[in-house]
């Protein structure tokens, strides 16, 4: 089968056409408090999975450190803990 005349390719719309931002890099955070429920969230899905790095966009240095921090605050009863 050949492609109609003047129809165009469909553009795939699973790759994003600009790369994410990290968040962490654009605001120049170097630390982030577990008590700060409010930014851990953006990291953290309802179940209470940390999110993967290519949902976020958050460079490799700082995803380390939001899960180090994530962590922390499970431990403390602040964020709830990954469920099923």
């Amino acid at each position: 089968m050949s492609p109609k005349p003047g129809s165009k390719k469909k553009k795939s719309n699973n790759q994003p056409e600009e790369r994410k931002k990290c968040y962490l890099c654009e605001n120049k955070l170097d630390a982030l408090d577990y008590k700060d429920v409010d930014t851990l969230k953006k990291f953290v899905t309802l179940q209470g999975k940390i999110k993967p790095p290519r949902k976020t966009g958050t460079c490799s240095r700082h995803q380390r450190l939001v899960a180090r921090t994530v962590k922390r605050a499970r431990t403390l009863a602040i964020l709830p803990v990954k469920r099923g």
